[in-house]
């Protein structure tokens, strides 16, 4: 009788083995580079994304599984130029998952999820980072970078005290881009951008990740907007040919229905 172990080890197999038959014989898969995959692998990461943020459960499987070929799809190029194979990257994860989670697998104490941050970036700065930043990737969206760095700052102590304080520093924003927006200065986006990261930082602190908050925002407005369409179609009319008072209306009767 097989264990859940013996199918997790086979299935895994199967998925090294059919790579193995692809790269040899497959006109498409046999020609991938790690240039040529690395768009899809974002394009596959945002289709997980957005299978989680729909609450498309029965989809994340599927997601994972893309995912997963990816994974194994990098690996098999790297052991054909000889650089690295698939064991070397279970490996190297293994390995770092115990170095830094001392408090599961050596005699650290903690008291809680704050200081097993901050034990975690004490460690990456042991391992050779050169800066608690050092880990935020430079292509990350911006918003969701903000939110990366003020987490990666956060872990070494570098934070407000309470939410009060930080909403303090968002108003304290506000003034300073008005002030510029009113002087038609040069300094408009800087201050915007501060203002922003100020934003993004009280939602932090009050439990609110900013990329999902703003992302459900997006997707209502399109909602709206597409019911305002319809609507419009009722009437013989399309939203250009309709005043401001008209598409506030139907703005007014779609956000009835969320």
């Amino acid at each position: 009788m097989k264990t859940i172990l013996d199918e997790r080890l086979e299935e895994f197999k199967k998925l090294l083995d059919i790579m193995d038959e692809l790269r040899a014989k497959c006109p498409w898969d046999s020609k991938q580079t790690y240039e040529s995959l690395r768009y899809l692998t974002i394009e596959e990461t945002y289709e997980l994304a957005d299978a989680i943020i729909e609450k498309q459960y029965q989809d994340i499987p599927k997601e994972l599984g893309d995912l997963m070929l990816h994974l194994v799809f990098y690996a098999k190029i790297g052991s054909e130029e000889g650089l690295f194979d698939i064991t070397d990257v279970l490996r190297g994860i293994n390995e770092k998952l115990i170095r830094r989670h001392p408090h599961i697998f050596a005699d650290t104490k903690v008291e809680n999820e704050e200081e097993v941050r901050q034990n975690w970036e004490v460690i990456k700065l042991k391992e050779g980072n050169k800066s608690v930043l050092g880990g935020v990737p430079n292509s990350l969206p911006a918003l969701v970078k903000a939110y990366r760095i003020q987490e990666k700052a956060r872990g070494v102590g570098f934070e407000w005290e309470n939410s009060e304080q930080t909403w303090d520093k968002v108003n304290e924003e506000i003034e300073e881009f008005k002030a510029e927006v009113d002087k038609k200065s040069e300094r408009m986006e800087d201050e915007f951008g501060d203002l922003l990261f100020a934003l993004i930082n009280y939602a932090r602190m009050v439990g609110i990740n900013p990329e999902n908050a703003l992302e459900q925002c997006n997707k209502r407005f399109i909602k709206r907007f597409r019911f305002m369409e319809e609507k419009a179609k009722t009437t013989h009319k399309t939203l250009q040919e309709m005043s401001l008072d008209e598409m506030e209306k139907l703005w007014q009767e779609a956000k009835k229905g969320k």
